[in-house]
């Protein structure tokens, strides 16, 4: 798996799932749509830890800064 996620990427997404991980549990997000937002919030860590989003590889997208 090449990598295709660049360190602003990264960052953004855990700090998107610490948001909604904090709503979540703080039952401001609250039934099925609370769920799937926490799913999401458990995916973007993830990717971000690996480094990379499987949804970029089709779209042909990497945030990763080009070698010089």
């Amino acid at each position: 798996m090449k990598k295709n996620m660049g360190a602003t990427d990264k960052i953004i997404r855990i700090l998107i799932a610490a948001v909604i991980a904090v709503l979540y549990f703080t039952k401001v997000i609250t039934g099925t749509l609370g769920i799937i937002l926490l799913v999401l919030a458990v995916v973007f860590v993830l990717t971000s830890l690996i480094s990379f989003c499987p949804l970029y590889k089709p779209l042909g997208i990497s945030t990763c800064q080009k070698k010089q």
